[in-house]
C-alpha cells in the first residue's frame, strides 16, 4: 500500500500530535511492528484508526477533581512522592469538544462514506459511560492530611518523625506513639532536632544552627506563599498547613534567637555570633537566598530582620554582644587583607574584602544593628584630649625568614635595627592616619582598594613597555570594575549607618572629622606615613562623600542650603576649618572670619559639602599633583634611555604610573569630582560679597588644578558635563572688582590656566580634545563659553591684560607658561567681533596697560636673550662637527661635552624701554652679528628670523608716526640710522612689509634725524643742570620728580614708575611702596620748570 492514506494511518497509530501517554506508545509500536511484518487491508487501517482515537478520547476525559489539592501529595499505598500537575487546558475541555480537537489535529482527517456504514464504525466511536467517583471516608482524608504535614515537615525542616528509612532527612523521633503534628508541636519538634550532637550521623546535611534555622524559616515562607495563592484561587480559609507554617517561621527565629542569647542552648549552636557572621557572608554571593532576604522581596520579612527584632524584644543588651561579636569577627578578616583582590572564597576570616565589606552592610540593613556598630569602642578614634590619644601603638620586629642560615638572620636583624633607627618602624599613635585605617572599623574597610605600590596591583601591569595599548587598556578596565563594585559595596555600607537614625549619622560624621583632623599632613611634598593614611584611603573617603553630596549636587534647591557661615563655626566643624595655628586654614581674603551665630536650615547638607571640599583637598588633589610628577618621571627615564623596551628603571616607572591610574583616572570618580567643583562653583557664584573673601582658599585652588589636570590627563572623563559654572566664578574672580579679594598671584594664574586648558576651543592654540560639551554653552546655541557668556565679553580682555603683568610674581619658569596661555586667549579673543569694545576700553585703564605691556617685554626680553645666547652657540657646534679632523683633534669628553650642551640648546618708561627693546633685537638680526644668527635648519629649532624681521618691522611702521616713539628712538643708544636704513632695505628686498605700512617705515630713519636734533638741543640744554634737577638713581634729567614717603627721596616718576614694575619695594631702603604712595614734588617741578623758560629764552636770543 502507497501514497497518502498508508502515511497518514501509520501516523495516526503512532499517537498524532496529541498522544503522550506510555500505553500509546506502546500500542503504536505493536502496530507499527504488525505493519511491517504484513499489509493490512484500508478497512483493516480505518478500523483501527478509529480504535485508537476512541481510546485516546476516553483517556483523556478522565479527571479527577480534588478540592483540598496541595502542591504536595503522597498515594496511599504510601508510595514515592508526586507532584500534582495542574490540567492542562485541553483536558479540561468536554469530551465532544476533545474529542473534535484531537480530529483537527490529526491532519483535520474525516471518515468517509464507506467508513461510516461500516458494522464496527457505531461500536468503535460509542464512548464509554465515566464511572462515578466515591466520596473518601473520615479516616482517609485524616490519614491524607497527617501525609501533608509530614511532607511539610521534610520539605521545611528536612527531618522525619515517623520512620529513619530517609536517608535525605534528619529522623527525629518523638516518645509518644500517638504523637500528631500540629502547630502546637513545632516547639517540641524544633527542639529534638536542635538537641541532637552535630557529632550525631543520622544529621545530615551537617550545618550550623543558624544557618539550618535561617534556611528552614525561607523553605516554610516560600511554601507559605505557594498554598496561599493556591487558597486564594479558589476563595477557600486559610487551613491547618498555613497555621504549621506560620509556627514554623515563627519558631526558627525564636529559636535561633535564644541560642544566640545562650550559646549553651544548644551544642550547634555555641559558636552562633560566628554562624550568623558566616552567614551575612554569603549576601553577596547570592542575595536572593540570603538570610537577610525575604520572601516577598526586600528584608522585611527576612530571617534576620525578625532575628534582630526579636534579640531586640528580649535583651538589647545581649543583641549589642551578639552583633559586636559578629563585626570583630568581620573586621578581623578585613585586618588581613592589603587590597580588594585579596582573600579567597574560604569562607569566614578567609573571605576577601568584599564578601566582608557585604556582611557588614547587611548586618547595618536592620537600623538598631547599625546603631550598635556605631556605638562600639572601635568605631572612633580616641578624643583629642584622652590620654589614649597619646598612646604609642608600637610595630612588632618581623622575624627572621624561616630556613635562614645565622649570618642572614644576623643580617635581617642588622637592617631591622637601621630601620628603627630611621623611625621607619617606630610605629603610631592611636590618633593618627594609620590609626584610623587599623583600629576602626571604617578605616578597616576604606583602606582597602589597589594602591599602586602593592605588588599584586602593579604586577597586573608588568613589562609595560612591551604590551600593547589594548593589553594595558583591559588590565584597567578589569581592575576598575573591581574597584567599582567594592566602593558601591562600601557606600551601601556607609549609607546604611547614616539612615539608620540621628545618632549613627552623627558617629559616622564624627569619624569623618577625625580623619580630616589627623590628615592635616597629607597635602606635603613627602608625607610622614606614621602621621597619615594612606592615598588610598583618602580616595576612597572621598568616594563616600561625594555619594553624600549626589542629592544636592543634581538639586539646586538642596543645594541652596549651603551655609557659608559652617566655616566660621567651630562647634560646627570641630577645628576642620581653623583659623589659627599651624593648622590654620587659609582663606581668599586676607580678613580673619568673624565669630558668629551658626544656625542653618539644614546642618546636615553644609557639613556633607564643606567636608568633602576638605577631603578632596588631602586626598584627591595631592595624588593628580603626584601622578603629574610620575608621568614627569616617565618621560625623563624615557628620554635619557638608550632603549626603553628593555630598561628596567623605565619600565617599573611605567608600571607605577599604570597602576596608579587605575584608582586615580577612574571616569566614574572624576565625573563625580568634577560635578562637585561644578557646585562649589555654584555655591561661590551665589554668596554674597561680604562672606565670599572668608571662604577657604582652597575651593578655588583645588578646582582649578582638578580641572586643568582632567582637562590635560582623561578629557574624555568630562564627556556631557556642565562645568558653566566653573567658568562664570573664574570670569568673576578675574574681574577688576574682585582683584582684591583673590590676592594670591599663584591662584589668579590658575584661573588662567582654567580658561586656556578646559575653555578654549578645540583647535586653537593646539589645544587638546576637551570636548565641546564643557567649552560650549548649550544655552547659547553651542557657541563658547569665551564669546556667548557676557561678563566675559565685559571683563574678561581687561582682566587677562591685568593677569599678564600680575604674573610676573609666580616665578621665572611658571610665569612663562601663565604668559603663553594668556597670550592665547587674547589672540582668540581678538579675533572675536565679541571682545572688540572691551579692547577699545582697556587704554582708559593706564596702569593695568603698563603691567601687561611690563609682563611682555620682559618675556620677550628674556626670549630673546636666551635666542641670542644659544644661537651662535649652535652654529659654533654646527661648524666644528662639519669639520671631521677639528672635530677629530678635540678628546672624547669634550666632544661629550659638546654635544650634550648642544642637546640642551635644542629645547623704563614703557615708550624707552620699548624702543631699546625693539633696537636691540633689529640690531641682532640685521647688524653686524647677524651671521651668528645663520644656523643649518633654523626652523628645527623654532627660529624663524624672517616672520620675526617682519613683525618687528611692522611694530616699527607702526608708532612711526608718534612723536614720542621718533624722540626715544634718537635717545637711544641702540639707535644707528644705517641700521634703519639696511633694515627698510631688506624689507622692501623681501617684500616683507607694503602699502602704508611700508611707507610710514621708510619715514622713519627722517623722522628720527630730526627727533635727534632736537634731542641733542635739549641735552646741550641741560648739561649744566643743577645737581637738585639730575634723578638720584639715572643722573638724568628730571622732568617729572615726585617724592617717595618712605625714604623722602625725590626722584622722577618714570625711574620709580619702572622700578615698582618689578619689585615692590623702595630703592633706598626697602621698605614696601606702591605707584600709589608717591607724592607728586611740586615746588621742585616748579622750580625746574621755570629754569627750563630761562633757558629756551636764552637759546632764542642766542
Amino acid at each position: 500500500m502507497s501514497g497518502l492514506l498508508p502515511d497518514l494511518a501509520s501516523w495516526a497509530l503512532r499517537g498524532g500530535a496529541a498522544n503522550n501517554n506510555e500505553e500509546g506508545e506502546e500500542q503504536a509500536s505493536a502496530s507499527a511492528s504488525a505493519l511491517s511484518s504484513q499489509q493490512l487491508t484500508e478497512d483493516e487501517i480505518r478500523a483501527k484508526r478509529l480504535a485508537r482515537m476512541t481510546a485516546l478520547s476516553g483517556a483523556s476525559s478522565k479527571t479527577d477533581e480534588d478540592d483540598d489539592k496541595m502542591d504536595i501529595d503522597t498515594p496511599d499505598d504510601g508510595g514515592p512522592t508526586k507532584m500534582m500537575v495542574e490540567p492542562t487546558q485541553e483536558a479540561k475541555k468536554p469530551a465532544a469538544v476533545q474529542s473534535t480537537t484531537a480530529t483537527k489535529k490529526s491532519a483535520s482527517f474525516v471518515p468517509d462514506k464507506k467508513m461510516a456504514e461500516s458494522p464496527s464504525s457505531s461500536s468503535i466511536l460509542s464512548r464509554p459511560k465515566k464511572r462515578s467517583k466515591e466520596p473518601p471516608t473520615a479516616e482517609e482524608t485524616t490519614r491524607k492530611l497527617q501525609r501533608k504535614k509530614e511532607l511539610l515537615l521534610k520539605k521545611t525542616l528536612v527531618i522525619s518523625v515517623s520512620s529513619g528509612e530517609d536517608s535525605s532527612c534528619v529522623y527525629v523521633p518523638m516518645e509518644d506513639s500517638s504523637f500528631q503534628i500540629s502547630a502546637a508541636s513545632i516547639a517540641e519538634i524544633l527542639a529534638s532536632r536542635l538537641s541532637m550532637s552535630p557529632n550525631d550521623v543520622h544529621t545530615y546535611p551537617k550545618q550550623g544552627l543558624v544557618e539550618y534555622l535561617g534556611q528552614c524559616h525561607r523553605r516554610a515562607g516560600e511554601e507559605l506563599k505557594t498554598l496561599r495563592q493556591a487558597h486564594a484561587k479558589k476563595a477557600a480559609p486559610s487551613s491547618e498547613l498555613e497555621e504549621i507554617l506560620e509556627e514554623i517561621r515563627k519558631q526558627v527565629v525564636s529559636y535561633a534567637a535564644s541560642s544566640l542569647m545562650e550559646p549553651d542552648l544548644f551544642e550547634l549552636g555555641k559558636d552562633g555570633a560566628t554562624q550568623l557572621a558566616i552567614c551575612l557572608t554569603a549576601c553577596s554571593l547570592d542575595p536572593a537566598a540570603s538570610i537577610t532576604f525575604g520572601v516577598a522581596g526586600g528584608n522585611k520579612d527576612s530571617f534576620y530582620t525578625l532575628l534582630c527584632d526579636e534579640l531586640v524584644s528580649l535583651d538589647s543588651n545581649a543583641f549589642s554582644t551578639v552583633m559586636a561579636a559578629v563585626v570583630t569577627y568581620l573586621t578581623e578578616g578585613l585586618s588581613k587583607c592589603e587590597t580588594i583582590l585579596d582573600g579567597g572564597s574560604g569562607g569566614g576570616s578567609g573571605d576577601g574584602g568584599l564578601v566582608l565589606v557585604s556582611a557588614l552592610t547587611a548586618l547595618c540593613s536592620h537600623k538598631k544593628a547599625a546603631a550598635c556598630v556605631a556605638q562600639m569602642p572601635q568605631f572612633l578614634l580616641p578624643a583629642v584630649s584622652s590620654p589614649a590619644a597619646a598612646e604609642r601603638v608600637v610595630l612588632p620586629i618581623p622575624a627572621p625568614p624561616p630556613g635562614a642560615t645565622v649570618q642572614q638572620q644576623r643580617m635581617f636583624r642588622m637592617m631591622q635595627s637601621m630601620r628603627m633607627g630611621a623611625g621607619n618602624n617606630a610605629g603610631y599613635l592611636k590618633r593618627s592616619g594609620p590609626a584610623l585605617e587599623k583600629e576602626t572599623i571604617l578605616g578597616l574597610v576604606l583602606r582597602l582598594g589597589l594602591p599602586m605600590d602593592n605588588p599584586n596591583v602593579s604586577q597586573v601591569f608588568q613589562n609595560p613597555a612591551t604590551r600593547s595599548l589594548k593589553e594595558v587598556t583591559n588590565s584597567t578596565d578589569g581592575l576598575r570594575r573591581q574597584l567599582l563594585n567594592y566602593q558601591d559595596t562600601f557606600n551601601k555600607l556607609i549609607k546604611a549607618l547614616i539612615t539608620a537614625g540621628a545618632e549613627p549619622r552623627k558617629q559616622v560624621m564624627q569619624w569623618v572629622t577625625d580623619a580630616l583632623l589627623v590628615n592635616i599632613g597629607a597635602t606635603a611634598m613627602r608625607t610622614d606615613k606614621s602621621k597619615v593614611c594612606n592615598p588610598q584611603t583618602l580616595l576612597n573617603i572621598g568616594v563616600v562623600l561625594m555619594k553624600l553630596c549626589e542629592p544636592f549636587v543634581k538639586d539646586e534647591k538642596k543645594a541652596a542650603l549651603i551655609d557659608p557661615g559652617f566655616v566660621s563655626a567651630p562647634e560646627a566643624h570641630g577645628g576642620v576649618f581653623s583659623v589659627s595655628g599651624d593648622d590654620a586654614v587659609a582663606r581668599l581674603g586676607e580678613e580673619t572670619p568673624p565669630a558668629g551665630s551658626y544656625e542653618p536650615k539644614n546642618s546636615f547638607i553644609p557639613q556633607c559639602f564643606f567636608f568633602t571640599a576638605r577631603l578632596l583637598h588631602l586626598g584627591v588633589v595631592p595624588s593628580t599633583s603626584y601622578h603629574t610628577s610620575l608621568m614627569r618621571q616617565v618621560w625623563h627615564t624615557r628620554q635619557r634611555s638608550a632603549n626603553a623596551l628593555s630598561d628596567p628603571n623605565f619600565n617599573h616607572v611605567l608600571m607605577m604610573q599604570y597602576a596608579n591610574e587605575v584608582s586615580l583616572l577612574a571616569p566614574d570618580m572624576l565625573a563625580d569630582a568634577l560635578r562637585f567643583m561644578n557646585l562649589s562653583a555654584q555655591f561661590l557664584l551665589q554668596i554674597d560679597d561680604a562672606s565670599l573673601p572668608y571662604m577657604p582658599e582652597h575651593l578655588v585652588d583645588d578646582m582649578c588644578d582638578l580641572i586643568t589636570f582632567v582637562s590635560r590627563m582623561a578629557p574624555k572623563a568630562m564627556q556631557g558635563l556642565d562645568l558653566g559654572n566653573v567658568f562664570r566664578l573664574v570670569v568673576k574672580l578675574l574681574s577688576s572688582k574682585y582683584a582684591h579679594t583673590v590676592r594670591n598671584y599663584n591662584l589668579r594664574a590658575k584661573l588662567g590656566d582654567v580658561l586656556h586648558d578646559t575653555y578654549l576651543p578645540s583647535g586653537s592654540d593646539n589645544r587638546s580634545s576637551v570636548p565641546d560639551s564643557v567649552t560650549c554653552d548649550p544655552n547659547a546655541g553651542g557657541r563658547p563659553f569665551l564669546l556667548s557668556d557676557s561678563s566675559a565679553q565685559e571683563t574678561l580682555a581687561p582682566s587677562l591684560l591685568l593677569l599678564y603683568g600680575e604674573v610676573e610674581h609666580t616665578g621665572y619658569y611658571e610665569k612663562m607658561t601663565h604668559r603663553a596661555h594668556i597670550a592665547a586667549l587674547l589672540k582668540y579673543l581678538w579675533e572675536s567681533t565679541e571682545h572688540r569694545s572691551a579692547f577699545r576700553l582697556i587704554a582708559q585703564n593706564k596702569e593695568s596697560f603698563i603691567k601687561f605691556a611690563n609682563g611682555i617685554m620682559n618675556e620677550t626680553n628674556s626670549l630673546i636673550a636666551s635666542v641670542m645666547e644659544k644661537l651662535p652657540e649652535i652654529r659654533s657646534v654646527q661648524v666644528k662637527m662639519a669639520n671631521p679632523q677639528q672635530w677629530a683633534a678635540l678628546s672624547e669628553d669634550d666632544r661629550e661635552t659638546i654635544t650634550s650642551r648642544h642637546e640642551e640648546n635644542e629645547q623704563e618708561e614703557m615708550c624707552a624701554r620699548l624702543v631699546n627693546m625693539l633696537l636691540h633685537v633689529l640690531t641682532k638680526l640685521v647688524g653686524a652679528k647677524g651671521l651668528e644668527l645663520k644656523v643649518d635648519n633654523p626652523e628645527s629649532y623654532n627660529f624663524r628670523p624672517r616672520e620675526m624681521l617682519r613683525d618687528l618691522c611692522s611694530i616699527f611702521a607702526s608708532f612711526a608716526s608718534a612723536p614720542e616713539f621718533q624722540q626715544e628712538c634718537a635717545k637711544s643708544g641702540y639707535y644707528n640710522a644705517e641700521l634703519v636704513s639696511k633694515s627698510v632695505k631688506t624689507c622692501r628686498k623681501l617684500n616683507l612689509l607694503t602699502g602704508e605700512s611700508m611707507e610710514w617705515f621708510e619715514t622713519l630713519p627722517d623722522l628720527v634725524e630730526a627727533a635727534a636734533r632736537n634731542v641733542e638741543s635739549d641735552e646741550l640744554m641741560t648739561a649744566d643742570a643743577p645737581e637738585e634737577f639730575l634723578d638720584p638713581l639715572m643722573f638724568t634729567f628730571m622732568t617729572d620728580p615726585v617724592l617717595l614717603p618712605t625714604s623722602d627721596t625725590i626722584i622722577d616718576r618714570s625711574t620709580i614708575t619702572q622700578h615698582l614694575l618689578n619689585y615692590s619695594h623702595d630703592p633706598f631702603n626697602r621698605k614696601d611702596l606702591t605707584i600709589d604712595m608717591v607724592l607728586p614734588a611740586t615746588e621742585l617741578k616748579e622750580k625746574i620748570q621755570n629754569w627750563l623758560n630761562a633757558k629756551r629764552a636764552l637759546r632764542k636770543e642766542g
